[in-house]
């Protein structure tokens, strides 16, 4: 049966967005239309890979490490695709760009590398039932809060100014906000990972942060790739790294595929912490307790 996205529940969300609760979730009406195409018409392939994530935990990253990774050690500054295109552009997603925008992605070269959004539920069958890998991505929600309300206060006019960080709280902790509530599409995928992990590889930002050697090398170990020496390694790090990025001239300018976003604003500062240069006592409590009550007997540790 059709759905009727007119019927869905709605809240507005950072006073501009209409959001539509659809399958447990909350987006645009226009993403919902492409998360339905992709599942009716993508045909996942086994040997292709699947960055999965929720915003502001490091897609970008993981958009640049994966291409930087399969092309190693081949790669260098007259065939890198990173300088010449966003990592948006370089990893399309396949509800925001392939579809349901129709892209013919049947004469892509394997692997192909695509990206997801979509929280584990609903992603394709052919991406659930085919040998294709999966890697997910995970961050300290304080700081993937502090991060969107950033990244949303871009589209804002002047007048406008700054949204209330006190309502984009509230409404980060109710789970309403872009692919939220954010610790469900955290612990699906972790707990999915546990039980398919040779399918589905979870990362933390703040792990690969810390010892980006060691979490790369893994990665590339999941996808079937093994550096030669730490030369290749070191290569595929300063190829895909936060610095390199932000100063090539493709991501100086212009916006991600007509959403009006800056390239550069997806590389505000690349670290950990900085929520707490924003958090009251009182929101680090409230939001610790909502991960306590979330998270409490998953095994999963965010380092809140």
């Amino acid at each position: 049966m059709p759905i009727s996205v007119s019927q869905l529940p709605k809240q507005t969300w950072f006073e501009d967005y209409e959001l539509c609760q659809w399958q447990g979730s909350w987006y645009l009406p226009p993403v919902i239309e492409g998360a339905l195409a992709a599942q009716s018409l993508f045909e996942a392939r086994d040997d292709d890979i699947i960055i999965a994530s929720s915003l502001k935990v490091g897609t970008t990253w993981l958009k640049s490490l994966v291409p930087s990774i399969l092309n190693c050690p081949q790669v260098n500054d007259d065939n890198d695709p990173l300088i010449r295109n966003n990592p948006h552009g370089v990893v399309p997603t396949l509800e925001l760009q392939v579809f349901p925008k129709k892209q013919d992605i049947t004469t892509l070269p394997s692997p192909r590398i695509f990206h997801t959004h979509l929280p584990y539920n609903c992603l394709p069958d052919s991406i659930k039932n085919s040998n294709c890998k999966i890697v997910y991505i995970a961050r300290n929600p304080k700081d993937v809060f502090v991060s969107l309300w950033h990244f949303m206060n871009k589209l804002r006019t002047q007048e406008q100014g700054p949204f209330p960080i006190d309502e984009a709280f509230e409404s980060f902790c109710n789970g309403v906000h872009f692919y939220g509530p954010y610790l469900d599409h955290v612990l699906e995928y972790w707990n999915n990972s546990r039980t398919l992990p040779n399918k589905i590889l979870f990362l933390k930002y703040e792990e690969m942060r810390r010892n980006p050697r060691e979490h790369v090398g893994k990665l590339a170990s999941f996808l079937g790739k093994s550096f030669a020496n730490n030369e290749e390694l070191d290569n595929v790090l300063w190829r895909s790294s936060f610095e390199r990025l932000k100063n090539l001239e493709v991501n100086k300018s212009g916006s991600i595929f007509n959403s009006g976003f800056p390239k550069s604003s997806f590389f505000r500062l690349g670290t950990t912490g900085d929520w707490k240069n924003y958090f009251t006592p009182e929101m680090q409590e409230r939001l610790d307790e909502v991960v306590h009550l979330k998270c409490e007997g998953s095994g999963l540790d965010l380092e809140i």
